[in-house]
């Protein structure tokens, strides 16, 4: 799920380091596997240098965080931000190796950064800069080794550049040393839809599960990106009624429902949801999280849900389509409102697994169908949903402890035996 960096970088790895400590604690294991657990194997820093349109040189920085390969190939994305830095790569990194364990794919965690604002760069620039950045990095990255993807503000066009470097200086023709590349170069058009269908199908699993199904139960959406419209497209496809949607301009609520669709034109022509006229009324972005719905997925940026509003919050299920959506104390006070949080590491991690799909289709030359790899998505996030649901149930008192603390405790195990198996702990 890519989304602005908003919290403070050490912040970040500070909780990120929290949520592992309390993972290791429930397992009963050791400082010493904590210890190895937390820091990364590896962090490559690169310095760019850019000659800019106007003749003058520029140099930026990045990074490659490689936190934990037991598992296999590191796997992460690649994000274009001014307000990267090291400890933020670091932090997402360790996330990438709890989300990709969890969902049962054969890579570690790795994540990619350079502190840089794209907007103000030229085309000519920024495919500079994204061939640049692999010439710092490509010995260290291969389909074997270290496969990067899209994260924040970066796309198709810049994977198709920094895999055509990697060319450039392997001679090596490898389409899934990087994925979430263009359709034509090996990519899968499925990926667009991918981070949001894997939270609709996480989101109708729960449901079964709670009250037997996903039909007739009214959800809001917060933020109406790729994955917020998406994740409202297929729940309304499944029966549910989407009675509330929004985007960073404010937000409309229709008792009857909204057609997704019909939303998602008014906004490309406008900009904003707020002009779709058979809405019954607008709304802000905190009325929304605070409507009387069965589902609430946030799906815009962090820490929308927190101590000053979790009390308001009348959803049952929240399925978090952004990363940390919800701050630590209002998923204690929800806990105990006996709401059902799916995490961030489960429900949004359909773009991870469509990007193994690709990395599989390049190796495999090609053969997988673009209905195919939907039905793969679909298989694998109702399996991994309902796999942590009943170990959630079987592990842990449930009245105390949130679904991400069974998360993280099936992550970390896997990660752990990997470990051990290796002769690493």
């Amino acid at each position: 799920m890519s989304r602005a960096p908003q919290k403070d970088s050490r912040l970040l790895l500070v909780e990120e380091e929290k949520i592992l400590r309390r993972a290791v604690d429930l397992l009963g294991l050791g400082d010493d596997v904590y210890e190895a657990l937390r820091l990364p194997e590896r962090v490559i820093q690169v310095k760019i240098p850019v000659r800019m349109d106007d003749g003058s040189v520029k140099v930026f920085v990045g990074w490659r965080s490689q936190h934990n390969s037991a598992l296999g190939p590191y796997k992460g994305g690649i994000r274009y931000h001014p307000g990267v830095t090291m400890e933020e790569v670091i932090a997402l990194s360790m996330m990438m190796t709890w989300k990709n364990a969890l969902a049962g794919l054969p890579y570690g965690g790795g994540k990619g950064g350079v502190r840089v604002d794209p907007h103000k760069l030229s085309p000519r620039e920024l495919e500079q800069l994204s061939r640049g950045f692999i010439r710092g990095l490509y010995k260290y990255i291969g389909p074997d080794h270290d496969i990067p993807a899209p994260d924040v503000y970066t796309n198709p066009q810049i994977m198709a550049w920094m895999m055509d470097e990697y060319y450039r200086l392997t001679g090596i023709h490898h389409f899934g040393v990087i994925t979430g590349k263009p359709k034509l170069l090996g990519g899968l058009e499925t990926r667009i839809i991918a981070t949001g269908f894997g939270v609709a199908v996480a989101a109708r699993e729960v449901a079964k599960k709670m009250w037997g199904g996903i039909e007739g139960r009214t959800v809001a959406v917060q933020g109406y990106g790729n994955a917020g419209y998406y994740a409202a497209k297929f729940l309304h496809e499944m029966g549910a009624v989407i009675v509330a949607v929004s985007d960073s301009r404010g937000g409309i609520y229709s008792s009857k429902g909204l057609d997704p669709d019909e939303v998602k034109q008014v906004k490309n022509k406008t900009g904003s949801v707020i002009y779709y006229e058979k809405a019954e009324r607008k709304i802000t972005n905190e009325e929304l999280l605070e409507l009387d719905v069965d589902i609430l997925v946030p799906a815009a940026i962090e820490d929308v849900i927190t101590q000053e509003n979790a009390d308001k919050v009348k959803a049952k299920l929240i399925v978090e389509a952004a990363n940390g959506p919800t701050t630590a104390e209002a998923e204690e006070i929800l806990v105990k409102k006996g709401t059902v949080i799916v995490p961030d590491i489960l429900a949004n991690a359909g773009g991870v697994i469509m990007s193994h799909v690709e990395w599989m289709n390049n190796r495999i030359g090609g053969l997988i169908t673009e209905e195919q790899a939907k039905d793969i998505l679909e298989e694998k996030m109702s399996h991994n949903t309902r796999a942590l649901w009943d170990y959630w149930h079987r592990e842990l008192d449930t009245s105390k402890h949130p679904m991400r603390d069974a998360a993280y405790m099936m992550a970390v195990s896997k990660v752990v035996e990997a470990m051990k198996l290796r002769g690493l702990l």
